[in-house]
């Protein structure tokens, strides 16, 4: 495990993506506002609960807009900018676009952090920009009680390739593209409790862009796209089903976890946001016969940070995505389920 002078966890009460607020509190926030019926050239806005806006300014080209922060996850100033900044270029691959430059958001409590640890957190965040082929071309800052780090990242799309989280259609595929679990092992870590063994997995799946998503959305029967991020995998799926009017079959066993995380569910190391998640979703779910459902509990509302791609596919299309993955170093690929016309609750976990 990399060692740091000033363990940056310990200066903010949650960590990465796990400090987002609550979804049901979050509705009542934003919930009353304008759903931009007003601007016929914004194709997404907030109503959707999608990953980034996107303006149509051409007629057949889209600016993507997002914007993402949070407070450290890891200890490492150059892990934490790294981590940062590929979760927030992940909104624009998840809409299916392709990234053009970033500006940086910094919140710092220079009064007992040292400017040196944030620029070694710029410096971080400015290589995984590189290795998107973007800039970080700018930003801003503010003195704040807690670290903050992030990214607004501005992308572009083909008009055709904009996946959107709310057109899934009944007989799709489901998959994902990364192991879940990172909320558990990142508290284990906050805790002081978690293994050299687990660190670097954890590390290098956070870091891991999700390019992938711009060469999946070209693809010819992709339905529907999202990222996997603070409310857990439940909660992303929730509102993929949700917002097109279906419904989730998934099968438990195949659902991918980091090394580490069961065995640190049973050391209790879960992140306060995964029960705020359940609460959220809970009544949206139904467990069939044999799914460990204290396991489940505590890890499909796991929040993520920088998790995977989540999307849909029509089944006469997988073996062109299951080629893409296998042409893509570091991307991997998880079939979870099916997309069902009718159902009782939103999401059905079977064994």
């Amino acid at each position: 495990m990399t060692a740091s002078e000033h363990r940056l966890t310990q200066f903010s009460q949650g960590a990465g993506c796990g400090c987002k607020i609550d979804a049901t509190v979050l509705k009542s926030i934003i919930g009353s506002g304008s759903h931009g019926n007003e601007w016929p050239n914004l194709l997404v806005g907030h109503h959707t609960n999608d990953d980034a806006a996107a303006w149509l300014w051409q007629d057949d080209k889209v600016i993507l807009s997002t914007t993402d922060f949070f407070t450290p996850v890891v200890d490492d100033p150059e892990h934490y900018g790294r981590i940062a900044a590929a979760n927030a270029i992940s909104d624009v691959y998840a809409m299916g676009g392709k990234p053009l430059m970033a500006l940086a958001i910094l919140g710092w409590p220079v009064d007992v952090l040292p400017a040196s640890v944030a620029a070694r957190v710029l410096d971080g965040a400015r290589a995984v920009c590189t290795e998107a082929g973007i800039p970080l071309a700018g930003g801003h800052s503010v003195h704040t009680k807690e670290p903050l780090f992030g990214l607004s990242v501005t992308g572009e799309a083909e008009a055709s390739h904009v996946k959107r989280n709310n057109t899934a259609q009944p007989g799709d595929i489901i998959y994902t593209t990364k192991a879940i679990g990172t909320g558990v092992l990142c508290t284990a870590l906050k805790r002081g409790t978690l293994e050299p063994e687990y660190y670097q997995p954890l590390v290098q799946q956070m870091e891991t862009l999700n390019s992938a998503g711009t060469a999946l959305a070209a693809l010819p029967g992709i339905t529907s796209m999202t990222d996997i991020t603070g409310f857990g995998l439940v909660g992303h799926l929730y509102e993929m089903m949700e917002g097109a009017s279906v419904y989730a079959s998934v099968e438990y066993h195949r659902v991918p976890v980091l090394p580490g995380v069961i065995h640190y569910i049973a050391q209790k190391m879960i992140p306060d946001a995964t029960y705020r998640n359940w609460n959220s979703y809970n009544p949206h779910i139904h467990f069939e016969p044999g799914v460990d459902v204290m396991q489940a509990f505590n890890l499909l509302p796991d929040p993520q940070t920088n998790g995977g791609l989540l999307f849909t596919c029509r089944p006469d299309a997988t073996e062109a995505v299951e080629e893409l993955f296998n042409s893509h170093a570091n991307q991997t690929l998880y079939k979870l389920g099916t997309v069902e016309a009718a159902g009782n609750k939103r999401i059905r976990i079977i064994p």
